[in-house]
């Protein structure tokens, strides 16, 4: 026989080379390429059925209205503008709805968890709007950054990366003590109540990057609420994310109350001036207030006009208004030095009128007298007698000591010492007249614009000193009851 020879290995080789033949064939037509699966089924459920123009029906495929669960991941805040009144943002805005016609079996082993799309146009999209934007932009380097995705059970995710511009109404009475509360409303533009309605996500609705940092503010707090609109055309569902900022004050007290407060006690350096020294007073008031006027034009160029005064005016219009009382000082002490340089010059053509009478009559002392009833005689309503060192003095008048024909007495027009309120004694150790005077600070001080320099030595720092008690604490408890207005929202 042949099979007793050598045909058994000619068999057993035939047999191995069938199986191996299988088994290669066998594996390539068991491989599965699940991109091909994906087009299959992506062609399947986007065919001839599927009609992007109609939305999807309500929960458990009810014709209820369509939920979209809103999901937002702030990426950055690039600029908080206080003239505009507007905040700049990029956020990863994200929604998910179920559309049941887009359902389909995995039958991958769970190898196709969802499926990719990069052309959200191809299913249907509710119609989104951002309620506060004023600009948008959609970002496209490399790609588009946007995709939806389709879950077997017919979930849809939509994705995408975009910046906004977007309104932010501020209350400035506070400023730069303030908190400002910007908000990010999502709504419908043409699907009310009764066809589409937004949830927030249950789990973190609003998300926030590691580490965000703003140049002048800090993000305090930030929340998700609900701000549903009624128009003339039906109600429309709508989302809003809160963000609290709280202002940094350090930046506003170096740049701008500090410079202040150092203005306002440059400006008191001319009270320790001399009254002559006129040019140095001049430059001095009008050199701080120019720069006070210059600082204030530029922080109001920084901030919207309002209708309302601010904090920041508040504090600069008082600071200017000290440098400028400094300034009006100055005038005042050069109108009563100018003043007393007259009373001088006056009294000392008096003293000379009174010596050159003297001389010509021979009459070097004035002798009081009680007897005498003419005008050059002592009143008697002005005679009294005071008691001092134990001994008794007459207490005499200069309004009718001086003898019939003085130049300048009690008669004349001009006299200077006619109604002389000082009171002279005659005392026995001296053989003239001596004035009494109240023993304090100012007596020291002969003229009287030294005088007012003095008491403006005392005065403005003091006033200054109360109005920055005042300012702080109205301010200050101000700010507290707003935290804890918005702490209750």
């Amino acid at each position: 026989m042949v099979w007793s020879g050598g045909g058994p290995w000619y068999l057993y080789l035939i047999i191995f080379c069938h199986i191996l033949a299988f088994k290669q064939t066998g594996g390539r037509r068991g491989k599965i390429n699940y991109r091909q699966r994906e087009k299959q089924i992506l062609d399947d459920i986007l065919g001839k059925g599927y009609d992007k123009r109609i939305r999807p029906s309500g929960k458990n495929f009810t014709d209820g209205p369509a939920v979209i669960e809103v999901n937002i991941y702030l990426r950055t805040i690039s600029r908080i503008d206080d003239v505009k009144m507007e905040y700049s943002v990029q956020v990863t805005f994200r929604e998910q709805w179920n559309d049941e016609r887009l359902g389909y079996i995995d039958n991958t082993d769970g190898k196709l968890n969802y499926l990719t799309l990069t052309d959200p146009t191809k299913v249907w999209m509710p119609d989104t709007f951002f309620r506060n934007e004023k600009e948008a932009k959609k970002h496209e380097i490399i790609v588009p950054n946007v995709y939806v995705r389709i879950y077997p059970n017919g979930d849809i995710l939509y994705s995408i990366r975009i910046s906004l511009t977007l309104a932010c109404p501020m209350d400035l009475r506070l400023y730069p003590l303030d908190r400002q509360v910007c908000v990010l409303q999502i709504a419908s533009y043409g699907w009310a109540t009764d066809d589409l309605i937004y949830q927030w996500k249950e789990i973190d609705p609003v998300q926030i990057v590691p580490g965000l940092h703003l140049p002048r503010f800090t993000l305090e707090q930030y929340k998700s609420a609900y701000c549903n609109v009624i128009t003339n055309t039906g109600e429309y569902s709508c989302l809003k994310v809160e963000l609290i900022f709280k202002r940094e004050f350090s930046y506003y007290l170096i740049t701008i109350y500090v410079p202040c407060c150092m203005l306002v006690i440059v400006s008191w350096v001319s009270f320790w001036l001399d009254q002559n020294a006129i040019p140095a007073r001049v430059s001095l008031g009008v050199t701080t207030l120019l720069t006070m006027s210059t600082q204030t034009s530029g922080i109001s160029a920084q901030l919207p006009p309002v209708s309302y005064t601010k904090a920041i005016d508040v504090w600069t219009g008082a600071c200017q208004g000290f440098v400028f009382c400094a300034l009006l000082e100055f005038a005042l002490v050069n109108y009563a030095s100018r003043s007393d340089m007259q009373r001088e010059r006056a009294r000392e053509r008096i003293e000379r009128a009174r010596r050159q009478w003297e001389l010509e009559n021979n009459d070097s002392q004035m002798k009081p007298t009680t007897n005498h009833t003419s005008n050059n005689t002592i009143n008697a309503q002005d005679t009294t007698l005071l008691t001092m060192n134990g001994e008794s003095t007459p207490r005499v008048s200069l309004r009718s000591s001086y003898p019939s024909g003085y130049p300048h007495g009690p008669s004349s027009q001009g006299g200077y010492l006619m109604e002389r309120p000082c009171e002279v004694h005659l005392t026995n150790n001296r053989g003239g007249f001596g004035c009494t005077r109240s023993k304090s600070i100012l007596s020291k001080f002969a003229s009287r614009a030294k005088r007012i320099d003095v008491i403006s030595r005392f005065i403005f720092p003091l006033l200054f000193a109360i109005f920055n008690l005042a300012y702080w604490l109205y301010y200050l408890l101000a700010k507290g009851s707003n935290e804890d207005f918005q702490d209750e929202r």
